[in-house]
C-alpha cells in the first residue's frame, strides 16, 4: 500500500460537487459473454505493485476460469478518486475497485458501495469480518454492515536508526526498552532531547490524522469519544499531550516531513544518519536497504507514560464492490480471493511494503526485516483508522492537518488549535 501523506491528501480534497456526483452513480459496465463473467477492478500503485496485481490476477483466473479479470490501474493516486467518481456517475465505474483511506467516508455515506455483511458470513467467503484486525474497518462499518474490507495495513512505527542514536550518546535500544515495558514518553523525549543537542533530528512525522490522534491516545488522551464527537479541546491529558507535542516541533526537536524541501525529503535525511526517528509504515524497508545499511535501523511503537502498548493510528487502503455491479457472485469471489490470507500473502511476500490486515498472512512479515517485525503485528492488532465522523467528510482531514501544522509552526496553541478543531468539526458534520 502506497503512503499518502498530507500534502497529497490536501491537493486531493474531492469537491462537495463531486461528491454529489458519486451519490448519483449508476451500474456498472462490466457484463460478461459466452459463459464467462469479466470482473472490471481498479487501483493505483507503484510499477512492482501493479505487476504483483497482474500476477494475482492470472492466478485466480487460473483458478476461476469462468471469471476473466480485467485491471484498469490508475498510476498517479492524485488522480484516482477524481477518475472513479466520474465512472461511478457514469455507469462505466469497475465492478471492484480500491478506495483511500481518506476518502472512505463519503463513498460508504453515497450508497455506492455494495453491502458485505451476509456475503462474509457465507459459505463462499474466504474473509469473515472476524478475521480482519476490528480497528482497521473505520468508516466502512455502519451498525452491523460492512462496505469494503481494509486490503492491508501500515501501522505508524518508530523506525530508529542506531547510528544516529550512537552519535547523540544514546546506549539505550528502543525496540528492547519496549520488550521490557520501559518504552516511556519520558524515555523517548530525553533521547529526541539528546539528539537535537547534538545537532540531529530527533523525530520526523507526517502531518497527517495518525500523528494526531496517535500522540494523543499514547498520551493516555481521547480525540473522539463513542458517539464519535470529537471532545480532545475538553480533555484535559489530550490537551496537555498536543501541547508536548507541539513545542517539541516549535523548537525544532520533531520534524514536520511534509515542509522539508525537494531534495533534501525525510527519506533523505533518515538513510544519512541525520535523525533518530522516523514515523512510517512497513515501506520503510524499501528506503533503508536501498541505502545499503539496514542493519542499522528497526522499529519501535509509540512510547507511552506507562510504558504499557497503546492503540494508534493504521493506514489503510480499502477493498470495495460497486452496489451497480452486474456480477456480484463473480465480483464477490475476485474480492474474497484478493483479501484472504493466501491472496494478502501472495501480494506482500518479499515485498516489504505493508502488514496484512487479516489472520493467517503474518509469516509474511515475521520472515523478513526488521528484527522487531512483531511491533508491526502486534501495532496493528491493536491500532485504529482515522474516525468515522472526520473521514465521512470531504476534505475535513487535510483542513484539520492544515489546523495543526500552524500549531506546528507556534501560530496558535494547543487549546486554541484543539478548540478550532472541535469548531470545524461541528460545522462540517451538523453538531458532532
Amino acid at each position: 500500500m502506497s503512503r499518502v501523506n498530507s500534502t497529497v491528501r490536501r491537493a486531493l480534497a474531492i469537491t462537495a460537487a463531486a461528491a454529489l456526483a458519486l451519490s448519483m452513480a449508476a451500474c456498472s459496465g462490466s457484463g460478461g459473454g459466452s459463459g464467462t463473467k469479466t470482473v472490471v477492478w481498479s487501483t493505483w500503485g507503484t510499477p512492482e505493485e501493479l505487476t504483483r496485481y497482474k500476477d494475482f490476477d492470472q492466478k485466480f483466473m487460473k483458478e476461476h476460469p469462468d471469471i476473466k479479470v480485467v485491471l484498469q490501474p490508475v498510476a498517479d493516486y492524485g488522480d484516482y478518486h477524481t477518475k472513479l467518481l466520474a465512472q461511478l456517475a457514469s455507469g462505466t465505474a469497475p465492478d471492484v475497485f480500491y478506495i483511500g483511506d481518506d476518502k472512505i467516508g463519503q463513498f460508504v455515506n453515497s450508497k455506492a458501495l455494495l453491502p458485505l455483511a451476509s456475503l462474509m458470513e457465507s459459505s463462499a467467503s474466504k474473509t469473515k469480518p472476524a478475521d480482519f484486525a476490528q480497528g482497521l474497518f473505520g468508516a466502512t462499518k455502519k451498525g452491523d454492515e460492512y462496505y469494503a474490507a481494509p486490503n492491508d495495513s501500515n501501522p505508524d512505527a518508530f523506525w530508529y536508526d542506531k547510528v544516529a542514536l550512537k552519535k547523540a550518546g544514546i546506549t539505550q535500544d528502543p525496540a528492547t526498552l519496549a520488550s521490557q515495558g520501559k518504552w516511556t514518553t519520558a524515555a523517548f523525549l530525553d533521547m529526541n532531547e539528546k539528539l537535537h543537542k547534538a545537532g540531529l533530528t530527533g523525530s520526523m512525522f507526517w502531518n497527517y490524522w495518525s500523528t494526531h490522534y496517535s500522540w494523543i491516545s499514547s498520551q493516555g488522551g481521547k480525540a473522539f469519544d463513542g458517539s464519535g464527537k470529537f471532545v480532545a479541546n475538553t480533555d484535559q491529558t489530550s490537551v496537555k499531550a498536543v501541547d508536548v507535542l507541539a513545542k517539541n516541533f516549535q523548537d525544532g526537536t520533531f520534524i514536520v516531513a511534509d515542509t522539508l524541501p525537494e531534495g533534501a525529503g525525510a527519506d533523505s535525511v533518515f538513510v544519512t544518519h541525520k535523525a533518530g526517528f522516523f514515523v512510517q509504515g512497513r515501506y520503510t524497508i524499501g528506503t533503508v536497504k536501498a541505502a545499503g545499511d539496514p542493519q542499522d535501523y528497526d522499529v519501535a511503537p509509540w512510547p507511552t507514560p506507562s510504558g504499557k502498548a497503546a492503540p494508534t493510528g493504521v493506514a489503510v487502503s480499502y477493498l470495495a464492490i460497486n452496489a451497480k455491479t452486474k456480477n456480484k457472485d463473480a465480483a464477490f469471489e475476485f474480492w474474497t480471493n484478493f483479501l484472504s490470507s493466501q491472496g494478502q500473502t501472495a501480494r506482500l511476500q518479499g515485498g516489504g511494503n505493508a502488514v496484512p490486515s487479516i489472520k493467517g498472512a503474518d509469516k509474511v512479515v515475521l520472515d523478513g526485516y526488521p528484527q522487531h517485525a512483531q511491533t508491526l503485528l502486534d501495532m496493528r492488532d491493536i491500532g485504529f483508522e482515522d474516525n468515522a465522523t472526520e473521514a465521512s467528510v470531504p476534505g475535513l482531514s487535510s483542513d484539520i492537518s492544515d489546523k495543526m501544522l500552524a500549531l506546528y509552526q507556534g501560530k496558535s496553541t494547543a487549546k486554541e488549535t484543539l478548540n478550532e478543531v472541535a469548531k470545524m468539526i461541528a460545522d462540517k458534520t451538523g453538531g458532532k
